[in-house]
């Protein structure tokens, strides 16, 4: 007689997958609160950086043959042209010109510092909110740990409600969550400082452009007759 045994299959060992959107879900409301308002700075910080880019991009854009233009002007005693060709202009460095053509006729000193004080607003003027982006670039990475604190905390309350019995899936899966939040900070923490820096770049061009302008007109005005 012949006897057949039959072995029995071995289960398939599944293998896990860790999904973004399961772990937000299942990180609780404060690390749910904490990657809502991470995402927020994200959109605020992407709205600010194009912003700003486009703003400093267009301030820069001056016509070749702007200032060889006012030179023209001024030389053949053209003031008004200058002006009109300034406000046609309409960027920070021909504001400058225009301040320092309605000072004609005072001392070179007095047209310098007007010059100089129109310059500061107009820096302050393309600066603005590039300060949110630094304050951003270093409270997100913060808030992402304040989340990994919140959830090591539930883990450990969990486990302790456990009778002392480690689950370690239950372990995993409150570290899983807990370190969400701070990978989420650092994401946002790290757009933040390269946004910030990228903007700081081009203000400092701006700025330069700006001064050699103002230094060529000067110049222009202190050429003897």
């Amino acid at each position: 007689m012949l006897l057949f045994f039959t072995q029995e299959p071995t289960p398939l060992q599944t293998e896990k997958t860790l999904s973004l959107v399961e772990l937000i879900q299942n990180a609780g409301l404060g690390g749910q609160l904490i990657i809502g308002l991470l995402f927020l700075l994200l959109m605020v910080v992407t709205y600010i950086y194009f912003e700003r880019l486009f703003a400093i991009r267009a301030a820069v854009k001056v016509t070749p043959n702007f200032m060889p233009q006012i030179r023209s002007f001024v030389m053949n005693g053209k003031l008004e042209g200058a002006q009109q060709l300034c406000i046609q202009e309409n960027i920070p460095v021909s504001r400058l010109i225009a301040k320092g053509l309605s000072r004609i006729g005072r001392p070179l000193e007095d047209i310098n510092t007007a010059i100089e004080n129109a310059g500061r607003l107009e820096v302050y003027q393309l600066e603005k909110n590039i300060s949110v982006l630094a304050t951003i670039a270093g409270a997100a990475p913060m808030l992402g740990f304040l989340g990994t604190v919140i959830g090591m905390i539930l883990s450990i309350f969990e486990i302790s409600n456990a009778g002392g019995n480690i689950d370690m899936q239950l372990l995993a899966d409150g570290l899983y969550t807990a370190m969400t939040t701070t990978v989420a900070g650092l994401v946002v923490g790290i757009v933040g400082y390269i946004s910030y820096n990228h903007l700081v770049v081009k203000i400092n061009k701006a700025v330069y452009q700006m001064e050699s302008s103002s230094l060529e007109f000067l110049d222009l005005l202190n050429e003897p007759a």
